[in-house]
Parts: C-alpha cells; structure tokens; sequence
C-alpha cells in the first residue's frame, strides 16, 4: 500500500497538551512504513502556546509524528516572516512552497529550506508534492503584506512540471519530462492551504490527490477525478489517504481513544506553564460554547460576549467581532483564565474604532452573512454585534431590519464601530471596513476582553441581536 496521513489547521490544539497528545497518538497510529504523515498549515498558529512561542511549539509535534513535510497556512506569518524563517530552518519537517515570494519578490525561504516541491518513497513507491498557499494571506495576515503571493494555479503547475522533469531525468526517461506525457512518479499530490480554490486546481493539474485545510469544515469528495479532503480544524479528524486505486481512497479518523504520544503532553505543558496565563479573570456556572457549529451559526453567547467587550472598550455605538476571528475550543466552564481568553482570541491586534456612515453601516451588516464573498462555507454566518440588531432574509439576501440602540440606522448619520483591526485591512471578510475608517484603537483584543471580564464578569445571553430568516437546513429541497 501507499498511504498519506494528513492533518490542518490544528492551531490552538496545543493549548489543550492532552488533546495535542491525543492527536498525535492517532496520527502514529495510522501511520508506518508505508506511509508519509504530512500537513497542510495553520499548524503553528494561531493559539496561546504558539503566541508564547512563536510557533516553535509544533517542533514537539512534528517529532512526535514524524512529519515529513508542510505547507504555509496564512497563520504561519503570524509573528512575521523573519520568525517563520527562523522556524522553519530549525522544523524537522520540510516546507514545501511554491507560490510564496519574499520582500524582495524572490521565493520565500529558499535558504532555510523550503523547497517548490519534494518527493518522497512511500510503499515503494514515488510520490510527488507541492505546496500552494492563499494568495489573499497578504491580505487574511498583516503580518505577511510585504510578501506576495503568485497565482496558486499557475504555481503549482510550473512546480508539477518541474519536479517530473526533474524526477524523469533522475531515472533517465526523458518522455516523462514532457507536460503531456507519461511522468516517472508514481503519484503526484497538491498539499493546498486555498479552501474553496482546491476545486480549481483539480480542473486544471493532473494530480492523484489535494490535501487541502484553510477552511474549517471537513471534506471528503471527489472532483474532476481528482480526490479532494480536509479534516476540519483544531484536530478534529486525521486523513488516510490511500493512492494505491485509479481515484485514491480516503477515510477521516477521529483522534478520541488514541493512546496520546509519549512525552508530548508534558513538552508542551512545560512551555504554556512558563507563559504565566492562569490568572482567573471570572467564573462561568452556564458553559459557554464556541464551536464552529455555534460560532458560524448566528447569535451566540460567546460573540456577544466579545461584541460587548470591543464596544466597552471604545464606548463605541457599535461592537462588532467576525465569526472567522473567534477560535474554536472546549466550553468555557467554571474558572475562565486569560489563557482561554487568548485562545479565543490569539492575536496581537488591538480592537480598532472606525468612524462609519449608516450607508457603510449597513452595508457591513450585510457582509455579516457574506452573500457575496467565497469565504467558508454557504450557511455560515460571520459576524456577531452589540447594540445593534439585524434581520436578515437568507433566501432574498436582504436586510429586512436593521437598527442601532433601537433605532432605525440613518444612512446620512455616522456611527462608531469598534471591530478587530484585522477587519480595517483585510478585504476578505468585510469589504466596505478600511483603513480610512479608523479614528483611534485601544488594547490588544484579548487585553481588552480580560478588562472587560474582571469588570462586568462574562455571562453573555442570547437576546435576539441576529435574527436569520429563511434559512435553508440540511436536507432541504433546492
């Protein structure tokens, strides 16, 4: 047999050593001479331990797997690219990266180690890999804007091309190094951090598999011949693929009941204990959910919680958090330490008041339900507010309602909204939000959300602030 075992977007799973042990307990498990344990990134960030770390904390882990390779999510840049550098010429594992340029235009980290492409033996035989990234992370991550990003597409099939030349020489068959005709390996797989785009590299490359993460829901299906899969996010699921069929066969395996891998548990409580986070800030007697089914899916206590605390700290007119920015986890239940605030919340980005007209206003309050941006998936929902209320129609795409401290917005009136900085840059989530709009800023997020809690406690409700209508449900008829 030849069989890849994938994980993505693992992110905040070191905050929680038990369950990183756990995850990797599953992943040696699936794994054996037979086959390559490799990633698809976000797997150094974001989360507590890797804000402590700066990433260097998925060196324990990639040990515990043996990891052979990775690729760059938008997270990876979170502390800059000269720490990212740095981590990932001491990785045991190798990046593989073919559409990352650096400062200077020239491909990303090619003197740490990062390499367009790879292969590798597995079973016997010859698998090949490349790497593609988001090319809107300059955009997702401020941290990355002085990179760019080439068209993933075009990357991944100049690096395709290249390492079967590469590979047919190697072995001294010349008719596999042409694009159209047979290749020296034995399989070629895309090692993809696009989400949505992995459909447009199945169209337009010949490849057996793409491994794909980036977008926080599970996939297992296949297009244009080519099968496609995600796990999910934070450990959810590991993915064993099998190439050894015409259209590889894959299975998703949760990480519950693994014996968790020795040793790695203790490395990483070792390095959150040196952080110093357990300070309690308050205490939850009605846990507080934040999965993505909760996150994604309209109003929800822990958005509220979050919207309150952004507009606290600006006494703003409006608060508003993006579902994408609140990190999945276990409840919150009984003592609720900064450290879990940050795991929610784990970037250095203070919250930012913009100035709006109500015209903008509700604009960004239809982003909200992103009708018109390829951002996740269709029925997820994506931002939460405070003193404000929404009705949206899902099936007309249309605000039926939308007021301000009870009032009707005034589309000539301004309004103060108090969001993560991240929105003021980014144009993926909320488009009408930028930079122009920002008039001041006020603490790191998760700073003002231990403000917030010390003062006024967390024990947000539900109280009719998202109103969705129309939605269609799972099963429905189109």
């Amino acid at each position: 047999m030849v069989r890849l075992v994938h994980y993505s977007d693992i992110e905040n799973v070191f905050d929680a050593p038990e369950r990183a042990a756990r995850l990797a307990g599953r992943i040696r498990a699936l794994s054996g001479p037979d086959a390559a344990v490799v990633a698809t990134g976000d797997t150094t960030a974001p989360g507590v331990l890797s804000l402590v770390a700066s990433g260097r904390q998925v060196a324990d882990f990639y040990e515990a797997t043996d990891t052979s390779l990775d690729t760059f999510g938008n997270h990876e840049f979170d502390y800059g690219p000269d720490a990212l550098r740095g981590l990932v010429a001491e990785a045991p594992a190798t990046f593989v990266s073919a559409n990352v340029r650096d400062e200077a235009g020239e491909p990303f980290g090619r003197e740490e180690g990062v390499v367009p492409w790879a292969t590798r033996e597995v079973g016997g035989e010859t698998v090949g890999f490349v790497g593609v990234t988001d090319p809107a992370t300059d955009s997702l991550n401020p941290m990355a804007a002085d990179l760019s990003f080439d068209d993933p597409v075009a990357a991944a099939h100049d690096a395709l091309a290249e390492m079967r030349t590469a590979v047919a020489e190697r072995e001294g068959d010349r008719e596999g190094a042409a694009d159209d005709g047979p290749a020296a390996l034995d399989h070629a797989v895309v090692l993809s951090h696009l989400g949505a785009g992995d459909d447009d590299l199945a169209r337009a490359l010949d490849v057996d598999a793409i491994l794909g993460g980036h977008v926080h829901s599970r996939r297992n299906e296949v297009v244009a011949g080519t099968r496609l899969v995600r796990p999910g996010v934070n450990g959810e699921t590991v993915v064993e693929v099998d190439l050894d069929s015409t259209i590889p066969d894959a299975t998703l395996h949760e990480p519950e009941g693994a014996t968790p891998a020795p040793g790695l548990a203790d490395a990483l409580a070792e390095r959150m204990a040196a952080a110093d986070l357990d300070e309690t800030v308050d205490v939850v007697d009605d846990p507080i959910e934040r999965t993505g089914d909760v996150v994604h899916g309209g109003e929800c206590r822990v958005g509220n919680f979050v919207a309150d605390a952004f507009r606290w700290a600006h006494d703003a007119d409006v608060g508003l958090s993006n579902a994408g920015g609140l990190r999945q986890g276990d409840p919150w239940h009984d003592e609720v330490t900064k450290a879990d605030l940050i795991s929610l919340i784990p970037f250095e980005e203070p919250v930012a008041l913009a100035s709006v007209t109500g015209a903008e206003l509700h604009d960004v309050f239809r982003e909200m339900a992103a009708p018109d941006v390829d951002f996740g998936e269709d029925d997820w929902w994506h931002g939460h507010v405070s003193n404000a209320r929404v009705v949206w129609d899902d099936d007309a795409e249309l605000i039926l309602e939308a007021t301000v401290g009870g009032e009707p917005i005034d589309p000539e009136a301004r309004y103060t909204v108090a969001v993560s900085e991240y929105l003021l840059h980014s144009e993926h989530e909320y488009p009408t939000l930028a930079q122009r709009h920002r008039i001041d800023e006020a603490d790191i997020q998760y700073e003002v959300l231990a403000a917030y809690a010390r003062e006024h406690g967390i024990d947000p409700e539900i109280e009719d602030r998202i109103e969705i209508r129309n939605r269609a449900v799972a099963g429905d008829d189109d």
